[in-house]
């Protein structure tokens, strides 16, 4: 039997140079709930450090986590890796992989202009609209203060696709 059906999206992980900054970066400015206060994960043979092998492969050392959740539960897990690079120029869109990931808030300038305050920066000069004259539906590129590239809509997904809705 092909159980096919739509999957809620759990969370994601975001790789940051500096976990403390980050939290406060995604609690005061975007808002988010911190669920799990930062901690360290060590390569060992517990639970966690074997899962972590499985993934990373041997040889991680350590990392520093925090988990957060969004205003609709969303979970954000935010990851210090003791060899982080910080590039200066983190857009890479190119490449195959998540390039941004997305919020929404209805006062779209007023958000950009908070995360410009704390550090972050526009990827664009202003908000376009996706149907000038039609629909009020706003966008904008953005920087969180680490280089990871978000986007803020003002409206849902669902509403800024769907044929003929306002």
């Amino acid at each position: 039997m092909n159980n096919v059906y739509p999957r809620n999206f759990s969370h994601i992980g975001i790789s940051v140079p500096d976990l403390d900054k980050a939290v406060e970066f995604y609690t005061e400015v975007m808002g988010w709930y911190l669920i799990m206060e930062p901690s360290e994960v060590v390569e060992d043979d517990s639970a966690i450090g074997e899962m972590c092998t499985d993934v990373f492969g041997s040889g991680w050392g350590s990392f520093r986590i925090a988990h957060l959740s969004t205003g609709d539960r969303i979970g954000v897990e935010l990851f210090q890796f003791n060899n982080a690079e910080d590039p200066e120029d983190n857009f890479e869109y190119w490449k195959t992989g998540v390039f941004h990931f997305s919020v929404q808030d209805p006062d779209v300038e007023g958000l950009a202009e908070r995360i410009v305050a704390a550090g972050g920066r526009k990827r664009m000069a202003k908000p376009r609209y996706y149907y000038p004259g039609e629909k009020p539906y706003r966008m904008i590129y953005m920087e969180d203060p680490f280089g990871n590239i978000l986007e803020i809509y003002s409206h849902s997904y669902e509403l800024t696709y769907s044929e003929g809705a306002y």
